[in-house]
């Protein structure tokens, strides 16, 4: 038997108990996939990250997500998780960088009191002609419907709307292949730009808690809406997290705070 050290991070959270929780590892050699996939699937969290430093002098991690399913392109609240057990269990200091397989290299700035900024892409949605199976889930309508990766973004008139959807399941595992994620402007008289819901019940997420990653395509799409490139973010699960966001050209930078709630001890087979 072997064992390995394995922390749990509330992301996009101001205090425990709110942002999104992901697992994260940081190895000294890469497991195998299976036994990846197994540990998240053990742990059972919407994402477990796995970070591996490259054998040269460049200091840069190579990192993988893992929902309980299936390994994942793009995870950003798993890449915040992962930059504060860097920073505050290891001792790196400064802005770490992680490569990607799908997504390039990801960048992460400390900012001070558990806050960190992320530097992802941006990738704009494009509006598409809404999928049929949608008019069952969204029997109000919608004002916009468009596609970023694998993400259906549809776009409704009003925050309480947001806050008050009631998902189907069912009816989003019928949009095969496809995650949905849910947004709208912020209340004239409240503190966020624009708000939103994800649910990827297909990959084993059935409502993400905060996800970082829709927002490399949100913030370009409300920028262009709303006319400014600093936009605040709130993404109203039962959790929710607030998520602080910049347009910089075709860089998406946002920020959030992080807070270790455990950190275990957990045992593998020898591989």
């Amino acid at each position: 038997m072997r064992t390995l050290s394995m922390f749990q991070i509330d992301a996009f959270a101001e205090r425990l108990f709110t942002g999104n929780p992901a697992a994260v590892l940081i190895l000294d050699e890469w497991l195998d996939d299976a036994m990846c996939q197994a540990i998240a699937a053990e742990n059972n969290l919407a994402e477990t990250a796995f970070a591996c430093r490259r054998d040269d002098e460049s200091g840069i991690f190579e990192l993988r997500w893992f929902t309980p399913t299936q390994e994942v392109a793009f995870c950003g609240h798993a890449t915040l998780a992962t930059a504060h057990v860097l920073a505050t269990a290891y001792g790196i200091g400064g802005e770490i960088t992680f490569a990607t397989r799908e997504v390039g290299m990801l960048r992460v700035r400390p900012e001070g009191d558990r806050a960190y900024t992320l530097d992802l892409p941006s990738l704009p949605p494009r509006e598409i002609t809404p999928p049929q199976a949608l008019a069952g889930l969204f029997p109000s309508g919608w004002r916009t419907v468009l596609q970023a990766m694998d993400n259906l973004f549809v776009v409704l008139e009003s925050e309480a709307e947001v806050r008050g959807y009631n998902p189907d399941m069912v009816g989003i595992l019928a949009l095969t292949g496809l995650s949905l994620c849910i947004t709208a402007p912020g209340d004239a008289a409240g503190p966020f730009d624009f708000v939103s819901r994800y649910f990827a019940p297909g990959v084993g997420i059935p409502e993400d808690p905060v996800t970082g990653s829709i927002h490399s395509s949100l913030v370009p799409y409300w920028a262009d809406r709303l006319g400014r490139n600093a936009l605040a973010a709130f993404q109203a699960s039962r959790r929710g997290g607030r998520l602080d966001c910049r347009l910089a050209d075709d860089r998406v930078q946002v920020t959030g705070r992080a807070l270790t709630f455990m950190e275990a001890e957990i045992t593998l087979p020898v591989q």
